[in-house]
């Protein structure tokens, strides 16, 4: 079994490929939310966030304006 593997087996989430764009004035790399993430989150169109560095294995998403925490509800 691969080092990404046994990774893989110990959390979950989402996999996606990094993007490069190349364009005469400039250079970009994309990276995709998957919807069904986008939507638990309540993630909207046109909505400011930033990236935190945290090492060399990890960014953090973060959004610029917090909302509040989703009420659980409790159980009868």
């Amino acid at each position: 079994m691969s080092k990404q593997q046994k990774t893989t087996e110990k959390t979950t989430g989402y996999v996606i490929k990094v993007q490069k764009v190349e364009r005469p004035t400039n250079r970009s790399y994309y990276l995709n939310l998957p919807v069904v993430l986008a939507e638990a989150l309540e993630v909207k169109k046109g909505e400011e966030m930033k990236w935190l560095v945290e090492d060399k294995n990890t960014l953090l998403l973060c959004r610029t304006q917090t909302k509040p925490a989703r009420q659980l509800r409790a159980k009868p």
